[in-house]
């Protein structure tokens, strides 16, 4: 079985067995029923309390924030060179990962071979109604290819009918198959939910032992806003109960994170990790913003100032993801 936080809240109430599908693969099953997982879901809505104060954020100017950033690149039609692109750009600026589709994960790995860049891969991409075995299959073979974070579409519409045993046998399956120290994101698409929904989601995660929710696909409808983020952040802390800060489940905001402006919003409601194909130009106006205050360039008339012309669009901003 994977790994669980001891003492969490979620994982206090997520106890599955082990079973054998008829193909051989092991599949994880819950012994809670959709009204008694309805019924603890309820409780924790009740004791979920969202901050309006803002979270600690990296120096905008530093190597910390670019930590924080998922490079991507998801489009259908990036070519193969784009992708060498967003992985020299991802070694040179210090990203957290690139995250990318299964078919691109390989070609990744062999190219931030000897860097501390990871590759993120995307599963069930972008609608998360397919299967389990689909599921299964795209994880087994982006960790074969070389990933070490994988960012699971949530199935919402079962979500939005409360099929929430469903929802965790397939959740403490994939954990089940990919254990730490395999980085789980779980996006939940969260501009199709509604705040009890996205508790919901948040909760069903920590039960599975996800390390990440996440906001948006970036595919459909809006990404990532301070409301949903700062919500999900109140629900890490609460299903985390107990549990070492640096154990606890974080929250990535994916969709519409164009600018550093955009990236601190996001970063202040709550996010641990941002999912963005505007990386590059982030970090530059970081960078800019950082030397305004020391003094190093003139000041911005009001807020942050944009110097320079961005950078191109060969390599970046193919999706509002």
């Amino acid at each position: 079985m994977a790994s669980t936080r001891k003492g969490s809240v979620a994982t206090s109430i997520a106890r599955s067995e082990a079973t054998t599908t008829d193909s051989g693969a092991v599949k994880s099953t819950t012994r809670y029923t959709d009204e008694e997982w309805a019924k603890f879901i309820a409780e924790v809505e009740k004791t979920i309390v969202v901050s309006s104060e803002p979270y600690s954020c990296p120096d905008v100017g530093g190597p910390a924030l670019a930590e924080t950033i998922d490079h991507t690149l998801l489009k259908l039609e990036a070519r193969a060179v784009q992708f060498d692109d967003l992985c020299a750009e991802a070694r040179v600026n210090g990203f957290a990962t690139v995250c990318v589709r299964p078919q691109w994960v390989h070609k990744c790995a062999v190219d931030l071979r000897g860097s501390n860049v990871k590759v993120a891969c995307v599963i069930g991409f972008h609608e998360g109604t397919h299967d389990l075995l689909h599921k299964a299959q795209e994880a087994k073979q982006a960790l074969r290819a070389g990933a070490t974070e994988l960012d699971i579409v949530l199935n919402y519409p079962e979500l939005q009918t409360a099929q929430y045993a469903s929802i965790y046998t397939e959740l403490a399956t994939l954990r089940l198959q990919a254990p730490h120290p395999t980085c789980l994101k779980l996006i939940l698409e969260t501009s199709q939910l509604t705040t009890s929904e996205i508790i919901a989601g948040c909760a069903m995660a920590a039960a599975a032992n996800f390390d990440f929710v996440k906001t948006s696909t970036g595919f459909r409808g809006a990404g990532a806003n301070e409301a949903d983020v700062r919500l999900m952040a109140a629900c890490c802390e609460r299903l985390g109960a107990g549990v070492p800060a640096d154990r606890r489940m974080r929250v990535k905001a994916s969709g519409g994170i164009r600018t550093i402006e955009d990236a601190v919003k996001m970063l202040e409601a709550g996010a641990s990790r941002l999912g963005t194909s505007g990386g590059v130009w982030i970090v530059k106006e970081g960078r800019e913003t950082a030397e305004q205050s020391r003094g190093l360039s003139p000041p911005a008339a009001a807020g942050f100032e944009r110097r320079g012309s961005r950078p191109g669009l060969e390599t970046r901003l193919f999706t509002d993801y």
